[in-house]
């Protein structure tokens, strides 16, 4: 052998071998694959694996709560009541409701006035009152749209856009949710704040509720008495207190989850405010056909803060007869002091 020939074998050889080898791997490793997974899970997946899936705690460094559970089983049991149940209800429930203030509308139809309009307004809102009440319906209407939009995105306009798209769309949604959510709870306490007295509710608001509101049955058209809110507007009022205080609460637990919390309090806080959500949106389909087609009139009193003397004589006698009784006052007390004067020059001429 030449030791040119050698020299070539030393390298040639070697790299021949090294070739084989690389070409040989994946389908050993394919090969293997199997006895791999097999002595890996007779080593130690079986008994490993059961006790992490039985939500066995192992040892870590964190010391947050619950880092050493790999697995938490009581999730499996909040995941089937969110997507096997509370979801389907829910599009149920809101679909429904759609559905009740259509055939309301369709077989009932709008509250219209008894008289016609004078063309005389009564100031019913001021401009902090409009202000307050759109900043509200803003924030809670986006809030639940981009809520629907997490529960049932993935439905409804997932399969039908790009991946790209439906990741914007749902980081927008996530994004907004989570930082206009604490807007909502301040808002919620200035509403608290500004209208709790006009929402007491009291017996007229009960004989309101059993004339169903003058809107339909054998009472539509009566024009049950009313204060400066009827029993419909204190229930509407006291709906939005009540659940969006729930709704809020729950949503600060879940927006900041650095005080302690455990995977079961995020999953009740989740739950939670799905559920009082729901109820809200509920609850506000019907108060926003009432004011956009329900009732004739009715919307006009929040754009432009004053309304008809024959609307607010109709839907809230009581408060309109306490206005005039009010505005009559200054009036009867002028014309007593105008008699007072006139009396005391006559006397005066007289002496």
């Amino acid at each position: 052998m030449t030791p040119l020939f050698k020299r070539l074998s030393l390298v040639v050889l070697p790299f021949l071998a090294a070739l084989a080898m690389a070409l040989s791997l994946p389908a050993a490793a394919k090969e293997s694959a199997p006895v791999d997974q097999t002595e890996m899970t007779q080593l130690a997946g079986a008994d490993f694996w059961q006790e992490v899936r039985a939500g066995e705690a192992g040892y870590t460094t964190s010391k947050s709560p619950e880092h050493g559970v790999l697995i938490s089983t009581p999730g499996a049991t909040w995941y089937v009541l969110k997507e096997k149940w509370m979801s389907p209800a829910g599009a149920v429930a809101i679909f429904g409701s759609i559905a009740m203030v259509i055939m309301a509308y369709v077989f009932v139809g709008p509250l219209m006035l008894s008289k016609p309009r004078t063309g005389k307004k009564m100031k019913r809102w001021s401009r902090l009152d409009r202000a307050l009440h759109w900043s509200m319906a803003f924030t809670f209407l986006s809030l639940a749209f981009s809520g629907l939009m997490l529960v049932y995105g993935k439905h409804f306009l997932k399969p039908y856009v790009p991946s790209e798209f439906w990741g914007f769309v749902i980081m927008l949604a996530k994004q907004f949710h989570n930082y206009v959510g604490p807007l909502f709870f301040v808002l919620l306490a200035f509403v608290l704040l500004k209208w709790w007295r006009k929402s007491i509710p009291n017996m007229t608001d009960i004989r309101w509720f059993m004339k169903m509101g003058g809107m339909m049955g054998k009472h539509k058209g009566t024009h049950p008495s009313a204060g400066f809110s009827n029993g419909g507007e204190k229930a509407i009022y006291w709906l939005l207190i009540v659940f969006g205080a729930v709704v809020a609460l729950s949503g600060l637990v879940l927006d900041f989850p650095i005080f302690g919390q455990t995977r079961r309090d995020m999953e009740i806080s989740n739950l939670v405010h799905m559920l009082s959500a729901l109820i809200l949106i509920c609850g506000f389909i019907f108060h926003i056909y009432i004011g956009l087609f329900g009732m004739e009139g009715a919307l006009e009193g929040m754009v432009t803060g004053e309304v008809d003397e024959t609307w607010a004589k109709e839907h809230h006698d009581l408060w309109y007869a306490e206005v005039k009784s009010n505005e009559a006052m200054p009036e009867a007390t002028a014309e007593q002091s105008n008699g007072l004067e006139k009396g005391a020059k006559s006397d005066e001429q007289a002496s």
